[in-house]
């Protein structure tokens, strides 16, 4: 996918250790992260704030997790129901240095593409 013509400006990874990945795999293409692609990780791990550059993430509310599961565990043990089937809980965007506004020589090239596109539709 990096390594495509048409790459994309930003990717956000299931986990902040496979943003890590894509990282790396950017840097091995010359590909600069934040300035050519900004990558978001999930998780909010520690690993985050090691790489280099500190990786932008979607952080889990753990507290809230450890509260939540074992609380359902006990009720489906003692043959009840969970309060829901569906249990959603907020989330927290934390920005660094992963992150950066579409590169602008993209952003141009994108909407010339989209003029031409229009104007041979037309």
């Amino acid at each position: 996918m990096l390594a495509r013509p048409d790459r994309p400006t930003a990717i956000f990874a299931n986990s902040d250790a496979c943003a890590i990945g894509v990282m790396e795999a950017a840097r091995r293409l010359g590909i600069r992260v934040p300035a050519d692609l900004s990558v978001i990780g999930f998780d909010g791990s520690k690993l985050a704030v090691w790489s280099t550059p500190q990786l932008t993430t979607i952080a889990q509310p753990l507290t809230n997790i450890t509260r939540v599961a074992p609380r359902t565990i006990s009720r489906l043990l003692d043959g009840g129901s969970p309060d829901s089937h569906h249990i959603q809980l907020a989330t927290q965007l934390v920005v660094r240095g992963s992150t950066a506004a579409r590169p602008r020589e993209r952003q141009r090239d994108n909407d010339h593409a989209r003029r031409d596109h229009a104007s041979s539709t037309s």
